[in-house]
């Protein structure tokens, strides 16, 4: 084991004479913890996203209504027959939401509202009246398309709830008015 120590010190030895003279350290404080740094982002995907977004914006605006325009659309469920008698009046209306004077976030919350307590008392047919945008700084949009009449259009095209709707008959409200088929309530088992 000796000889083993002796073999180590002289290994010392040899690197100190090979390194040469040397200076101690100063001790100096370990440097503050530096800032994390930040999640790395998909900047690409970003501007995809915020390009997208605004085509669609765009779509939007050049599938706007027209005063005249007429609403109409309906599910695949729905028969082309069902959706004719809906267009000429021949389904009973049992409510109706009138909406003129409502700015828009108003009037996207009375649509709501009354679509719901519709649905949730078993009526089948409402008729909710947007006006035809013609009177009014904010009936119109900058580009002259009736405000209401494009809001109610994208809200019933998205609820889970409306089977169909249709402009109503000009004696119920023509261009101005729409006629809407609502699901039936399910019970709940």
């Amino acid at each position: 084991m000796s000889e083993r120590r002796d073999d180590d010190e002289d290994d010392a030895e040899l690197f100190r004479s090979a390194i040469g003279p040397v200076r101690p350290m100063r001790d100096t404080a370990a440097p503050p913890p530096s800032a994390p740094k930040p999640r790395p982002r998909a900047r690409m995907a970003e501007r995809d996203e915020a390009h997208a977004r605004e085509q669609f914006r765009h779509a939007l605006e050049d599938s706007l209504l027209e005063a005249g325009d007429a609403l109409s659309y309906r599910r695949d469920e729905v028969t082309p027959r069902l959706l004719q008698k809906l267009k000429r009046g021949e389904i009973a209306v049992q409510e109706e939401l009138d909406l003129h004077g409502a700015d828009t976030r108003e009037a996207e919350q009375l649509v709501r509202a009354f679509l719901h307590d519709a649905r949730q008392h078993g009526v089948g047919c409402v008729r909710i009246v947007h006006g035809k945008g013609l009177h009014g700084a904010a009936s119109i949009a900058s580009g002259g398309q009736p405000v209401l009449k494009n809001l109610v259009d994208r809200m019933l095209r998205h609820r889970a709830d409306v089977l169909a709707f249709h402009s109503a008959p000009p004696a119920q409200g023509g261009t101005g008015a729409v006629l809407v088929l609502l699901a039936p309530r399910r019970l709940r088992s």
